[in-house]
């Protein structure tokens, strides 16, 4: 069977660039504090019990999703390890959130059980395209829009829980984020992984041709 470069016939988004081999980049940089703020946030809410502070590392946190990759593009600091680190950095904040969040009762555990089988499909995914000498899929914008909702939906439902003057309002906003992360997020998944198929495919009926 013939293998193919990771990436080789996969779509790129319009404005993608050439990815470099830069490390010391300002993108890259915004990625990996974004990666410190997953254990401070996780020490300020789970043991310090200090949920104003977590709330503003969560918030910040969340908010900075689309920074780094807009400066990447912006400055053409388009690096490989930047397209690690910024989808590491967004599963990392969704997964500790999800933990944390279902061990204080912020959300129902079935919540987390539906976001955490999304990630198990997807690892399966990558696990054959692997087999197959494909790198992961490059992210789609419904991906995007799924990981932009979930990040700004919770802050907003530990703003519900931490100051009870805004605690309807927060929660009804944050729930609703929430839901339609979760949908767009699966959404996202069956993409990825008729993606996968179809790479696998192409791979098998060229292995069959050689």
């Amino acid at each position: 069977m013939s293998r193919r470069p990771a990436r080789a016939e996969q779509p790129r988004d319009i404005d993608d660039q050439t990815p470099g081999n830069q490390v010391l980049t300002l993108p890259n940089l915004i990625s990996f504090v974004r990666l410190l703020g997953v254990p401070v946030f996780l020490y300020l809410f789970l043991v310090a019990r200090a949920d104003v502070a977590a709330l503003v590392v969560l918030a910040i946190g969340g908010t900075t999703d689309w920074v780094d990759g807009w400066i990447a593009r912006r400055l053409h600091q388009v690096s490989r390890l930047g397209e690690l680190l910024d989808p590491l950095a967004d599963r990392l904040y969704i997964l500790a959130t999800l933990v944390a969040f279902t061990a204080r009762d912020v959300v129902p555990w079935q919540f987390t059980a539906a976001l955490l089988a999304r990630e198990l499909l997807l690892l399966g995914s990558l696990a054959v395209l692997r087999r197959f000498g494909y790198g992961p899929p490059p992210v789609h914008y419904v991906g995007k829009t799924a990981t932009f909702l979930l990040l700004a939906a919770f802050p907003v439902l530990l703003l519900a829980t931490a100051v009870t003057d805004v605690a309807t309002a927060a929660s009804a906003i944050g729930w609703g984020l929430a839901w339609w992360g979760l949908v767009l997020y699966w959404v996202a998944g069956g993409m990825y992984v008729v993606q996968a198929a179809r790479l696998v495919r192409a791979a098998r009926g060229s292995g069959a041709a050689a």
